[in-house]
């Protein structure tokens, strides 16, 4: 079973439609969205869920009202200013833990002389198991101001490997999310190709640079796509040698073409306008794409 993952140094170069784009060129592969910050694989495949699961994941801390003894001593051991207090000082005031602000850490549970603080386990967003019309898909959306992306990733990841054995699946495809962060570590450890997408900018090219020391880093085999190459072909070239660089295979180019756009609108994969030469391109490389990752 191979996993192909594919990334970006920043959002908005392309990855989502290349991703379900490639979801229609393939032969029995399991989906993943792992842009868990803002998924949008789903507005393109168009998934019928099939199972929801709650992710819980890390502690807020929530002050007892009835039991607090108004001494303020989470107000004096908190480093994160979530505890506030309304009134003119301990023994009358009452405090209370910003949700947002709180980080989680414990220490004002662990000081409370009355044990009147809480410390439940937060519920941080979903995970869905669907069917989409190329496969199976895992995919997921993490609360407003939730944190652990990074382990909500590791969780459609793992699920999807699971969906993949289960049912014989030779291949995993995951939108992945952009940058460098956490999020994109817990999507690219253990792949067995990334796709990096980019644009032939100052910006891309810098983004890209980023994108490559990390998977170099970790030793994972990488290719790199230019989407849009014709806006500015030295730039591409530039792109490029400077990918291999460092080490990256350059995989194939994709025009600029209108057709995308029209895909997107229509909430369907590019390759549903197949007189388009954005689609032309991206089936040759599918056609790279899949030399390349039966030998990694």
């Amino acid at each position: 079973m191979k996993e192909l993952v594919i990334i970006s140094g920043k959002g908005g170069t392309g990855k989502t439609s290349l991703t379900a784009a490639f979801a229609q060129l393939a032969d029995n592969a399991v989906l993943a969205d792992c842009d868990v910050d803002a998924a949008d694989l789903h507005l393109v495949l168009a998934p019928n869920i099939k199972e929801r699961h709650d992710f819980y994941s890390g502690h807020a801390a929530i002050i007892r009202q009835e039991d607090c003894a108004k001494c303020g001593a989470c107000l004096a051991h908190c480093r994160f200013d979530a505890v506030k207090m309304d009134g003119k000082g301990a023994g009358n005031a009452t405090f209370t833990i910003d949700p947002v602000a709180c980080e989680g850490c414990g220490v004002c549970v662990r000081f409370c002389p009355v044990q009147a603080i809480d410390f439940p386990e937060q519920l941080c967003g979903e995970w869905m198991i669907s069917e989409t019309d190329y496969g199976p898909m895992t995919h997921a959306r993490l609360n407003t101001a939730a944190e652990n992306s990074g382990k909500l990733v590791a969780t459609v990841r793992r699920e999807a490997k699971k969906l993949a054995e289960a049912n014989e699946h030779s291949l995993i495809i995951v939108d992945g999310p952009p940058g460098i962060g956490c999020p994109v570590i817990a999507s690219v450890t253990g792949a067995s190709l990334v796709l990096a997408v980019t644009e032939p900018t100052v910006s891309g090219q810098h983004d890209l640079e980023r994108v490559l020391e990390l998977t170099k880093h970790f030793k994972i085999p990488t290719a790199v796509c230019v989407n849009k190459w014709d806006i500015n072909e030295a730039m591409t070239q530039q792109i490029e040698a400077r990918a291999q660089e460092a080490g990256a295979i350059p995989a194939g180019r994709i025009r600029y073409d209108i057709a995308v756009t029209k895909a997107q609108v229509c909430g369907k994969p590019v390759l549903m306008f197949p007189e388009s030469i954005a689609a032309q391109d991206i089936n040759a490389l599918w056609t790279r794409i899949q030399t390349i990752i039966s030998t990694s």
